[in-house]
Formats: C-alpha cells, structure tokens, sequence
C-alpha cells in the first residue's frame, strides 16, 4: 500500500477503505508518512470530503492512538456533553451539576480557552484551590463518589487527533465539516460514557455562520456517536451575540452559580434548561414529557447548587463556595460602565468581537502560553431587540490594566449596532436533533 495512491483516490473524489485510512493515519503518528503528504490528504478532504463510513474509520482510528477512559466500571448511566464553543458559554458549569442531581454521572473532560471563546478548565480554575489536573484513577473515583468530575483532557486522549489538527491549523483544513466531526468525537468518545449530548452553536461568535451547516455537522456527529453505540443528541443554539450577561471567568462562575440558584439570565437560564432536560433524556432518567419540569424543580430545591458545592469542594474548591463566592474571587481593579453614543434598538451585537476584547483584557489567550487573569472581563446589559437610550449603559468593563479600557471601550461600542427599528430577537434554540 502506497501514500501516493491513497491520495490520489480521495482528490479523485473516491473514498478510503478503512485499511487505507489506518495505514495513513497510524503512518502519519509513527512518522513514516510526511507532512506533506498528509497536507495533501486533508486538502483532497477539504475539496471531496469524507462519506459517513469515512468519518466513522478516521474517528475510530483516532480514537484507538491514544489512551481510553474506560467508565464501566462505575455505577449508573454516564452522560457527557460537548460544546462547540462561544462567547459566554458557561453551560457546562450549570448543567453538570443538575444531571448530577437528578442520578446520572457526569465525567467530563474539557479544554481551556484559546482566541476568543472561553475554555471551561479556566473559569474553574479561577476558583480559589479548585484542582483540574486529576488522574485517571481519581477522576474516575470522584465519578463514582458525587457523580461529577470535571479535568482537563490529556495529552493521552486522541494523540491522532491533536497531531492531524496541528497540521491542519497551518494548512487552511480547519473548517470542513468530515474533519471537524471527527476531531470531536474521537475525543468524545476516547471517554465511554453511555451518552451524549452536543451543543453546536451557530452565529457571529461561533465556528459555524449558517443553520444548515451547523445541522449538517450535528448530523455527522450523531452518526458517529451512534455508529459507535452511543445514544447521541444535539441542541443547535444561538451565538450571534454572547451568551447570557457575563463574559470572563469568574464572572461567569458568579453567574452559573445565580443561574443554579434559579435567579439567572432569561436567554442562558432557559438554553441551561433544555440542554440538561435533553441529558435526562439521554441518560434515561426522563423522558421529553417531564425532564424541563424535573430539571426545574432539583433548581427550585436547592438540590443542583448543593452538588455544584460538593463538586467545588471534591476538586479543592472552598467548602459552600456559592454562598461566600464573593469573599473569594478577587474584584478587578478597575470597573467602568460603557454607555451609548446613540439611540435605538440594538440589530446586532458582535459576538466574536466581544470575544476579543475580553481576550485582550486578559481574560483569553491569544497564545496557548498566555496566562488568564480570572478577574476580568465584561457585563453585557443590552441583547438583540433591547431598546437603548443615548447615555444608557450597554455594557460594564472589568479591568486590571488601566491603559486598556479607552481602547476596549470603543471596541465595545463598535460591537453594538443600533437601529430605529426593534429587530426580532435570534432563537435561542433552533433545533433539537
């Protein structure tokens, strides 16, 4: 079996046996097949694409590169869930505890944040001791103790996968949608979870521009998931502006926390809301007639903020961190409010530019050494459709860096567009898949 072949088939639009793509994906790990070749490879995907059998062998292999995550031995159904990522998007912090509540297990493994959508790892390591580097052994013990663990991914996981997106973040093959399938789910699935659940996020701040590439992708990993023997969902929600009010990381595990507490933002309380009642379903514990009011009520009765607490606590958080969260977490030093220059009703609000100014503030990384300050970020106080009076504060800047705030400010108000018209607010939700 030859490379060159292999290449030549997929730029002639044929598809890759399940050998030729092992041969070529193992060879591209062990170094026997170049870079440039595996280059050329990517960019006949990126032209003729991979068929659903395709996705299924790269995922696969992929997946068998690196270490398992083997959960079976633990009690209960294991639900997971994967966020393709935005601005604001603090979700899993509100909605692994709630399926905790309700009996399933949530061992989840998460990223940091990189360019301008956060990472879960840094808003909990904003948190004063909180642990994110367990072990296998203790993630899996934790696991079974309080039915929720959160760590950071392993270099272990998918080695495949994290050396294929090296190359393709140099060659321009990032955004086709067989590849980005794929990547995701073979680290998804390197974890044996017994379900899971997949937030594609669509709009200005996300990966995917337009609804139907959005579904096209939700598609393909739901595939995959159940070629696989997963039970697999996808919610498609909105990301043409950011996500509830807070943008930043403490900040935003200030507003998990309210949002736990039931006394959160309308837009991010309700995509929190459909999201774990779409876990239940999955893990078994509800079907689609009563997960929202199950959901509802383990909020309403303290029972999900209790296991946020007892997960904080497990990880080398603070004991009731979300009554005295405010003893903990250290202010920014400089707090501004950023007011209109204008009147109307806001048409639009740049999520990925509200994205990069808080990654300038410190609170992303433009580069994957960059250290995160957990204290900064923004408030965002006007939604699509709100009305704005000239003077009105639409946003509240947190800073350390006193040179920056006139410069972000601008930005800021260059991300809000105003019209004399009231537009109709984006769906949060679009679809359920």
């Amino acid at each position: 079996m030859r490379t060159y072949d292999i290449i030549m088939k997929k730029r002639n639009g044929l598809p890759n046996s399940k050998e030729e793509l092992y041969f070529l994906i193992k060879g591209f790990v062990r170094g026997d097949v170049p870079d440039y070749q595996m280059a050329a490879w990517l960019m006949a995907v990126y032209f003729n694409h991979l068929n659903s059998e395709e996705r299924f062998y790269l995922t696969d292999i992929m997946i068998d590169s690196g270490e398992k995550i083997r959960l079976s031995s633990i009690n209960g159904t294991k639900v997971d869930k994967h966020s393709t990522g935005g601005v604001g998007d603090k979700v899993t912090l509100v909605v692994g505890p709630i399926v905790a509540a309700a009996g399933l297990v949530f061992a989840k493994l998460s990223g940091r944040g990189l360019g301008h959508t956060g990472g879960t790892i840094d808003k909990l390591e904003s948190i004063p001791g909180f642990v994110t580097s367990l072990s296998i052994e203790e993630f899996m013990q934790q696991s079974e103790r309080i039915g929720i663990a959160l760590a950071g991914q392993t270099a272990q996981v998918a080695v495949a996968d994290k050396k294929l997106y090296a190359l393709r973040d140099v060659t321009a093959t990032v955004d086709e949608i067989s590849l980005i399938a794929s990547s995701i789910m073979s680290k998804k699935l390197a974890v044996d979870s017994d379900g899971i659940l997949l937030d594609v996020k669509i709009g200005t701040g996300a990966f995917m521009k337009e609804l139907e590439e959005a579904r096209e992708l939700a598609v393909a990993m739901i595939d995959i998931g159940k070629r696989k023997g997963r039970t697999t969902k996808a919610v498609i929600s909105d990301m043409n502006q950011p996500l509830g009010i807070a943008v930043g990381n403490a900040l935003e595990v200030v507003e998990a926390i309210e949002t736990l507490k039931g006394t959160g933002p309308d837009d991010f309380s309700y995509l929190c809301r459909i999201i774990a009642s779409q876990m239940l379903v999955i893990g078994g514990v509800a079907n689609e007639k009563d997960a929202e009011e199950i959901v509802d009520n383990l909020i309403v009765s303290g029972e999900a903020i209790s296991k946020f607490d007892e997960f904080v606590s497990a990880q080398g958080g603070p004991e009731g961190f979300s009554e005295q969260y405010d003893t903990y977490f250290e202010r920014a030093a400089f707090v501004k409010e950023v007011r209109s220059s204008s009147s109307g009703y806001v048409r639009s609000v740049d999520a990925e530019s509200i994205g990069l100014v808080c990654m300038r503030l410190g609170a992303g990384r433009e580069r994957k050494e960059d250290v995160v300050d957990p204290a900064v970020g923004l408030e965002v106080l006007k939604k699509i459709g709100d009305r704005v009076q000239e003077g009105e504060p639409i946003a509240i800047i947190h800073a350390n860096n006193e040179n920056k705030i006139e410069k972000e400010i601008e930005a800021i108000k260059k991300s809000f567009v105003l019209s004399e018209q009231k537009p109709a607010p984006p769906p949060i939700v679009y679809e359920v898949l």
